[in-house]
């Protein structure tokens, strides 16, 4: 893969069934942390001090990661080579990012980094399942 395979994807982009369903994935993804994650389920868990196993506190790493490689997948790719690559450097730009976070003020946060490797092992599961035939 090269940049400028993604260039003159970019360049021919049509919308297609497959662009579509990858869209509709991360659209989901995002719906369900912006109007369930974290409205509701967040503030419930840290109200009643549940223990959810930091579920609550990785919300936004793992839907989040799913929402960056689905989208990027149905902007940037039309086959599921261009999607597996995608799917890994996503991830491994969104754990990078997370490494950073010490020059931006903040802390490394563990437990959002191992949500990133584990939505990013998980989508490029389900990516795969759904497109096995392609």
């Amino acid at each position: 893969m090269t940049i400028n395979d993604f260039k003159l994807e970019l360049r021919n982009w049509k919308l297609t069934k497959y662009k579509i369903i990858n869209f509709s994935i991360g659209i989901v993804a995002l719906l369900i942390y912006e109007f369930i994650g974290r409205p509701l389920y967040r503030p419930y868990i840290y109200q009643n001090q549940i223990n959810d196993f930091h579920i609550a506190d990785t919300l936004g790493n793992t839907l989040g990661t799913m929402t960056t490689i689905f989208f990027l997948i149905a902007i940037l790719s039309k086959d599921t080579i261009k999607g597996n690559y995608l799917i890994k450097i996503s991830t491994l730009s969104i754990v990078v990012f997370e490494l950073l976070h010490p020059f931006l003020g903040k802390v490394i946060d563990i437990l959002d980094i191992m949500a990133t490797i584990i939505t990013g092992l998980c989508s490029y599961v389900i990516y795969n399942r759904l497109f096995e035939n392609r």
